[in-house]
This record gives structure tokens, sequence and C-alpha cells, in this order.
């Protein structure tokens, strides 16, 4: 099912350090994607089902100015994403040529796909900027993706920063990077996740009223009780 807008409404609340701090606890480790940081400072926390895209070291017989109008080309991948999701694109960590530009970010945002995320760099920063769609990267480069990249295909499990994105995960995106919720953990999330930001503020107020750490963060018996006292 897709996910909901009471889902997106309550993910877009919670940070993805509370999400790497809930999936830590049930022994997920490996769910922030390293070198995915946001392009523009100040961008708004997004949230979205993954449709991924991968890319392969270039291979000269292949990576060519003319695969862009093969079937299996990004042009061809972005005509298949659907409104609201958040694509998801394996460059391999690749620096020196980027992978998408102004032009096909355009097209990204007249489909109505919510923000790109990927462990390369984009290409033409201005125009991307300019494009108004939000993407978390590695930064950018002038060469074109075939330069150092060939697209392989879309809508299969992919590898984007050293964890493993698999269609339909869900991605929330912030100033902190971006992190993948497996579908299977979907519930936890919106159930615990609101949660620790409640317990989490409680605690700040209670710093920022001189207590000290120790018996505080983390919890003892009585800090819970008064905490459970609050809520009330």
């Amino acid at each position: 099912m897709p996910l909901s807008p009471e889902a997106i409404a309550t993910l877009s609340r919670v940070t993805t350090a509370t999400i790497t701090t809930v999936l830590l606890k049930k022994g997920l480790r490996n769910v922030w994607m390293r070198g995915a940081r946001p392009l523009k400072p100040g961008q708004p926390r997004l949230v979205g089902e993954a449709f991924t895209l991968r890319f392969v070291p270039a291979r000269e017989d292949l990576a060519t100015p003319e695969s862009w109008s093969s079937p299996i080309s990004t042009r061809t991948a972005i005509e298949a994403m659907p409104q609201g999701c958040i694509a998801v694109v394996d460059a391999m960590g690749v620096k020196d040529a980027g992978i998408f530009g102004d032009i096909l970010c355009a097209r990204m945002v007249k489909r109505g796909v919510t923000a790109l995320i990927t462990d390369g760099v984009v290409r033409d920063l201005e125009g991307v900027l300019g494009t108004g769609l939000p993407v978390w990267c590695n930064g950018y480069a002038a060469p074109p993706s075939v330069a150092g990249l060939t697209f392989v295909g879309w809508g299969e499990p992919i590898g984007c920063g050293g964890v493993a994105i698999f269609p339909e995960d869900i991605i929330v995106a912030d100033q902190d990077g971006a992190v993948v919720i497996p579908k299977a953990f979907l519930d936890l999330i919106l159930a615990e996740g609101a949660e620790q930001e409640r317990m989490e503020a409680w605690i700040v107020n209670e710093v920022n009223g001189g207590a000290a750490l120790p018996g505080l963060y983390p919890m003892n018996a009585d800090t819970k009780a008064r905490y459970a006292a609050a809520k009330k």
C-alpha cells in the first residue's frame, strides 16, 4: 500500500537522528546513507517511498551520449517515477561525474517527485537549485554521468552510501542526511518515533532547567516516573 498522508505527517515530525536511535534499539545499525548531504541548507524534512536507480562503473561501449536515448536510460526511469516518491540513486560514491542536471531535475519536479538522494553528485548546480527539487548528494561536478558511470536500471535493490535500499522502503531526509526505514519497521517508527521525540524534548527542558545528565539521560527509575507524571 502507498504511504498514507497520515504516516507522512507523523514521520515529518521525527528526526533522522531519532529514527536511527529507534532502529538501533532493534538491531539495525546501518540505515544512514553516507555522503548524501543536503545540497541546499534549510531544506525541510521530507518523507517518501524509495524509487531506486543504479549506476555501475563506466564501460566505453555503453557509457556514451547515445545511451541517453536508450530504453534503459535515466530519461526513461524518470518517466516511471510515481508522484510522491523519493528517487534514491546508487552512484557508487563517484564524485567526478554528475548523475543528473537541471533538465532531468526539472522533469522530476513536473512528475511530482519529492526529492533526489544519491551518494554521487549532480551537475548544473545553479540550474538544479533553480528547479526547486530538494537534493541530498555528495557534491557537484561539471562532467556528465557517462564520463564515469553506466546507467543500468531502476526498480531493484541497490546500495546507496553503503546502505541497502529496496524499492518502496521508506526514506526520511533532513539536515542530518537521509535514512531508510525498512517497510517491516514502519509501524514501529510511527509508534515509537514520536514518543522518542517527546521524551527527548522533555529531557532538553530539564537540562535547560539545570538538571545533571546522570540519571536523566538515559533515565533512571525516578526520572521515568517524573516523565510519566509530566505526560498526564
